[in-house]
């Protein structure tokens, strides 16, 4: 076979194993170095790369940002910052119809900003916010649908982890992909916020009514999240003022957290184990991948896929639109089976070198940003797209009276509010761009 067939071939046999519950990393890394093999004809070329690919691969020192970023989160967690948010959120707005799934959103967002993954923000504010739902009155349906959609800020919100490997990826910024980040993550918690509004007027028995908080327990309520505040603002306004780099403000908010955390009486021998253990799994667990991702991506280039595709892609007369939102289905499509840190390293070599050929009327570096929000937000709309929909799962997990049909009948509705948010995002760059510009 020639080195294009081996190539073409290589997807199908990387799904098969990750349908076979083969680790995705190990996958990408066993068809990547298969592959680099069978176009070398021989093992020495091999050989040859696999000396100089790890150090090559996590000798860069942007990759420091992930553990850091990753502690942070899960500082956040034994501090209950998460509860915090929560009852701030519902002090103001718990009482109004709909108020307290509204309040879980904008708590979803806060605890977004100083966590950057979208599963620890689902399991976090589910098991903080779920019992209030519930006893609110809301319906299973509509509880773990707006938990689920809640969870995806977690990503969304600056900082986020999946930009950051974006930004390596693409040799972009990473300070702009979080600036550009802020508007569509902002649109999507009003978004949800007003499928709520929505969704309660018309099924007026999902959702019951919080009481209404007196002024003075608002204000205590509102003054117990200015840390998290402070973190944020330490963090980002760092990054964006030139204070910090985005790997020294990363390790500025694991502290900020940690002080939060040991202050709030988090530092529980038991609960910091936990934390470190969880810190360093998941860290392990993205290097692996990101290792995977190197060599298949290397095979890939060796190939000359990409470089055929764009040029088939060229041949058939589309415009950047078509082909930008034939790309932008089929993350919505591979989103809903595997997460999106694999999507983003298994796609990006090859899809980006395509679209930074299409005239969007963009500076480059624009598109490149522009182009990577929208991956970003698609990618997620998997998390919560049935039938897998891994935020789903995670709440189900905590709620088990609640069926898999009832949490997908509740959260269509955000994920028709997530389709409507690329479609303009998509067709009106400028939004994204907008603080960026500034």
């Amino acid at each position: 076979m020639s080195p294009l067939e081996i190539a073409a071939w290589s997807l199908p046999v990387l799904l098969a194993l990750i349908f076979l519950r083969v680790p995705i990393g190990l996958a990408m890394l066993a068809v990547g170095l298969t592959g680099s093999w069978l176009v070398y004809g021989s093992a020495a070329p091999l050989l040859n790369q696999m000396k100089t690919l790890v150090y090559s691969q996590f000798s860069s020192h942007s990759l420091s940002i992930v553990p850091l970023f990753l502690l942070m989160g899960q500082l956040a967690s034994i501090g209950d910052m998460s509860q915090a948010l929560f009852k701030a959120a519902e002090a103001f707005i718990g009482h109004l119809r709909g108020g307290v799934g509204m309040a879980t959103i904008g708590a979803c967002a806060g605890f977004g900003a100083i966590c950057g993954s979208s599963l620890a923000t689902a399991a976090t504010m589910g098991q903080v916010a779920l019992p209030e739902l519930r006893r609110a009155g809301y319906s299973g349906a509509l509880a773990s649908g707006l938990l689920a959609a809640g969870g995806t800020l977690g990503i969304l919100i600056p900082p986020s982890l999946v930009l950051v490997i974006y930004a390596i990826l693409a040799e972009q910024n990473i300070a702009k992909l979080f600036a550009a980040a802020f508007v569509p993550g902002i649109l999507a918690a009003l978004g949800y916020m007003l499928v709520i509004a929505i969704y309660v007027r018309v099924a007026p028995g999902a959702a019951g009514n919080a009481p209404r908080v007196p002024w003075p327990q608002r204000w205590r309520a509102l003054r117990a999240v200015w840390p998290v505040l402070a973190i944020f603002v330490a963090v980002i306004g760092g990054i964006y003022t030139g204070i910090f780099t985005p790997t020294e403000a990363a390790a500025v908010g694991a502290v900020g957290t940690g002080i939060l955390a040991w202050a709030t009486g988090g530092f529980v021998r038991g609960k910091l184990l936990r934390a470190a253990e969880a810190t360093a799994s998941a860290t392990a667990m993205v290097f692996l991948i990101v290792l995977g991702a190197a060599a298949y991506n290397n095979f890939l280039a060796l190939s000359m896929l990409p470089q055929e595709l764009a040029a088939w892609v060229g041949t058939l007369g589309l415009g950047p639109y078509e082909i930008l939102a034939a790309i932008l289905i089929f993350y919505l499509v591979f989103g809903c089976v595997l997460d999106s840190l694999s999507m983003i390293l298994l796609t990006i070599p090859i899809f980006f070198p395509l679209v930074s050929g299409l005239d969007f009327g963009l500076p480059p570096e624009e598109t490149a940003i522009w182009f990577g929000i929208l991956v970003l937000i698609v990618v997620e709309v998997g998390l919560i797209t049935p039938p897998v929909g891994m935020n789903l799962f995670v709440i189900k997990s905590m709620a088990p009276d609640i069926t898999i049909r009832e949490s997908w009948r509740g959260v269509l509705p955000f994920v028709a509010s997530d389709i409507l948010r690329v479609v303009l995002l998509a067709a009106l760059p400028a939004i994204t761009l907008f603080v960026l510009r500034l």
